[in-house]
């Protein structure tokens, strides 16, 4: 498959170009999220079906889990962003190596975060703040998928590295199987259709894993044996190259530091709103769902804006790298600007998609109303910070993202809860405030420009 960094190489010379530049890289990984949304939805509804403290368990149970991803995350972007500006400096050789480097530190960060995790998921739902019925369903949950999080946190590091390198079709068709099998297992798992047993929130949890555990080998065999399209030579790229995780660590620690922070203060929001009880929450779950359908979208176009930036850098075109980044937020408002008017005036509608609860369904469509005002603001705010992120700029991406996220969000919703007591709307004003901060902050940083001289 050629590289989509051979665009780099050449000069954009009209706007046709250049979207088509952006929108190449853009499809794959909104095709990608949106499957694996799709999936997500599809085990939502089933165990919406169940009831509230259903859905609350695996809402509880998935917010630790999501800490402990931020730091593959951080990895993954740092692979990515040293691989592209290698790429873009017509060096893949040194590509190769440095996804190998990133590979090993996530097969030794993953093992010891599936250990701990397993070891701690009662206490971790329990923290939580779960009510006495959810713990028992939560743990089970949790217990039953972490094998599947060993391999997603390893592929995600890879997966990383691929895009990095301008290779956005094999994360997708693995996705799109590992999506497939998850879909097909929820159904399958989750009511007992066919042979197979009725396990409620567990099938849930066991047909996800089984997907994730077979995707992330069908990702290692290719770069394993030679035949990805990153050049990795074992085993001596396996030996640490000290020059080479410094340079990866130097924009994946601050990423993942963002992530963590990003991660920690969704744990002690969705704390807050659990303690309002499992309707709330129940609502806030779906309703976030329901909303990833948009919230996909801004992440593909963002993912797009992370490769262009970085292997624009390498070739030392930032001017290119600008301009796919305002190309990347263009595209990405038309599509993410109509799913906001459709939460706006049709948010009942996603609602019953999932519940026929009526207090649910009354309750979510409140934050779906409120979301859909956010879609634009956040789309500006995801890509800029991925292209941030591209060029390297992780230190402010994390600076924005531990103010917005711990003084504003977790400050206004604390506000909003317990003292003025607006109920759980309090809790997604105080996310607003914390979206439109982080689109402000990095539209006036990106104009700055000062992301064009970082080193990587």
């Amino acid at each position: 498959m050629a590289l989509q960094s051979q665009a780099v190489h050449r000069r954009v010379a009209s706007l046709p170009s250049m979207r088509s530049m952006v929108w190449n890289l853009a499809w794959p990984a909104i095709t990608e999220m949106f499957l694996q949304t799709f999936v997500q939805i599809v085990s939502m509804v089933l165990v919406g079906h169940l009831g509230a403290a259903a859905v609350t368990s695996i809402g509880l149970s998935m917010q630790p889990l999501n800490a402990v991803y931020g730091v593959f995350v951080g990895a993954g972007v740092g692979a990515t962003a040293v691989v592209a500006r290698m790429i873009g400096a017509g060096n893949p050789r040194e590509a190769g190596r440095a996804s190998a480097q990133a590979m090993v530190a996530s097969v030794l960060l993953a093992g010891i975060g599936a250990v701990l995790m397993f070891a701690k998921a009662r206490a971790m739902v329990v923290w939580m703040g779960a009510e006495p019925a959810v713990v028992e369903e939560g743990t089970r949950y949790l217990l039953v998928m972490i094998p599947g999080l060993f391999f997603m946190w390893i592929q995600t590091v890879l997966t990383g590295a691929l895009r990095g390198a301008g290779d956005m079709r094999t994360p997708m068709k693995i996705n799109i199987l590992i999506n497939l099998i998850s879909f097909v297992g929820n159904i399958l798992l989750v009511f007992g259709l066919w042979r197979f047993p009725a396990l409620g929130v567990f099938g849930a949890g066991l047909a996800t894993t089984t997907a994730r555990v077979i995707g992330g080998i069908l990702l290692l065999i290719p770069y394993l044996s030679g035949s990805s399209i990153l050049e990795v030579r074992f085993p001596q790229d396996l030996l640490p190259d000290r020059a080479l995780i410094a340079r990866v660590a130097r924009v994946g620690i601050p990423c993942a530091c963002e992530r963590l922070i990003v991660t920690g203060k969704g744990i002690f929001y969705a704390r807050m709103i659990a303690g309002l009880g499992s309707m709330p929450y129940a609502a806030h779950t779906i309703g976030a769902n329901a909303e990833s359908i948009s919230y996909l979208t801004a992440n593909g176009f963002a993912t797009a804006s992370t490769t262009l930036t970085g292997q624009n850098l390498g070739a030392g075109q930032p001017g290119i790298a600008e301009r796919s980044t305002w190309e990347a937020v263009r595209q990405g408002c038309l599509f993410v600007g109509t799913m906001g008017i459709a939460f706006i005036f049709f948010p009942e509608a996603f609602m019953r998609i999932y519940t026929k609860d009526q207090d649910v369904v009354r309750l979510g469509a409140i934050y779906l109303r409120i979301m859909g005002f956010c879609q634009v603001h956040q789309l500006v705010a995801n890509v800029l910070t991925g292209a941030l992120r591209g060029a390297g700029d992780t230190k402010f991406v994390m600076y924005v993202s531990a103010f917005g996220g711990w003084v504003l969000r977790l400050g206004v919703t604390y506000l909003l809860l317990y003292v003025v007591h607006t109920g759980v709307v309090g809790a997604w004003w105080g996310m607003t405030a914390d979206t439109l901060f982080m689109a402000v902050s990095s539209f006036i940083w990106f104009r700055t420009g000062r992301w064009k001289q970082v080193t990587v």
